[in-house]
Order: C-alpha cells, then structure tokens, then sequence
C-alpha cells in the first residue's frame, strides 16, 4: 500500500474527500499518509494571489455585470499569468457573483430544503411591517472581504437591522433576523433562495413568529 502512496503532498490534498459521509478527514489523511496539519495549511502565497484575483474580478465585473466565468477568466488571462476556469469560479462563488443574463429554466433546483412559494406577485405594498426584505452582500476591504446582511422593511425602505461577517455562514443572518424581530414583525418575509435563508435553523424563527415566509423564484421579477 505505501508503495502507492509515494503521490506528493499536493496530489494527496487533493484525493482528500471533505463531505465524505462515511470517513472523516482525519481518517483520510491516516490512510493516505498525509499529515492533518499539511492538509489544512493554505500558503501565504496562495491566498495574497486570490485576494488579488478576487480585487481584479471585483473591479472588471462591476463594470460589466454580464461576465460569466469563462469571459471572465478570459479577460484575466488577457491581464497577466494563466488562470484557470476552476479557480475564478471558485472564487466568484465565494464572492457572490454571477453574470446578469436570461437563462432558460432547465430544470429544478436538486437543493434539499423546503419550498416556500413567492408571495408578491400582483400585491401591492401599502404599509410598513407589510413585507420584509433581507440580503446579503459583500464588501471589498484592504486584505479581504467580509459579508453584509441587511433587514429592510419593503415599504418604508428602513434598513431594520444588519450584521457583519467575514463568512458566509448562517449564525450572522440569525442575528440580523433576530435583532430586527426585536423592533416589529411583519406579515410575509421574502428573500432569495440562499442557503442561509432557507436553512431550518432561520426559517424557524420566522415560524415561531407566525410569518409567512416567500421566496423569490424564476419568473419573479427580482
């Protein structure tokens, strides 16, 4: 077995299965003889060299929101070393970012959660606490990004309550929802469908809370 082991550390790294259901990382890293503390080491190199493609991709898309990433990776190339597709849609993942264009609805969305449908086709929004917004977006630092979630009150456009986070996990949204519930309620609560906001852990305080809760979807205009 060892004499099929002889990979270099970055070909071991890259066997390692992170969402394996059935062996954990650390097991992984036993059977392939790799150490846990190489697999989780991330060069300093690396993550300068993505910060610096992430301001590059920041910059070209807020100029020309249609660019997917094959066209972006493209234009990048055109700006200096090689990139490839794999690292700029990794990274415009991580970012939020996805090219502004009308895409045909091939199929469902296979995602494991709960659908709720979009209740604001056709209503119209006469009061406050009528419906609430809630999105997030990020925002460029000098080394780095962090994330911002806002809470809005549809009508008023009053930004409700808002967190900050330097990832795109669920707890900082809770936090949001749960300051904002702490001023008012409202009747319907729509977001789009991210995992944060249609994770269990936030549709049930807006459960708990009695309202009801919207989606936006194709076809919404939003």
């Amino acid at each position: 077995m060892k004499k099929n082991l002889k990979f270099p550390v970055k070909e071991k790294k890259r066997l390692i299965e992170p969402e394996h259901a059935m062996i954990p990382i650390s097991r992984q890293c036993e059977l392939l003889g790799l150490s846990r503390a190489s697999y989780y080491y991330r060069s300093e190199r690396d993550d300068s060299y993505n910060l610096r493609l992430m301001n590059l991709i920041d910059e070209h898309f807020t100029r020309t929101p249609f660019y997917g990433v094959a066209r972006m990776t493209a234009y990048l190339n055109r700006q200096g070393p090689p990139v490839n597709a794999k690292r700029i849609r990794r990274l415009m993942r991580l970012m939020g970012l996805e090219a502004i264009y009308p895409e045909p609805r091939l199929s469902l969305s296979s995602q494991d959660y709960k659908r709720y449908p979009y209740l604001l086709r056709d209503l119209v929004i006469g009061h406050p606490d009528q419906v609430w917004y809630a999105d997030i977006t990020y925002i460029r630092m000098l080394y780095g990004f962090i994330y911002l979630v806002a809470i809005m009150d549809w009508f008023s456009r009053y930004v409700l309550a808002w967190e900050i986070s330097t990832t795109l996990d669920t707890a900082f949204c809770i936090g949001a929802l749960k300051k904002a519930l702490g001023i008012s309620k409202p009747d319907i609560f729509n977001t789009d469908q991210g995992v944060q906001f249609t994770s269990v852990e936030f549709t049930q305080h807006l459960q708990a809370a009695g309202i009801r809760i919207s989606l936006d979807g194709p076809g919404s205009g939003l």
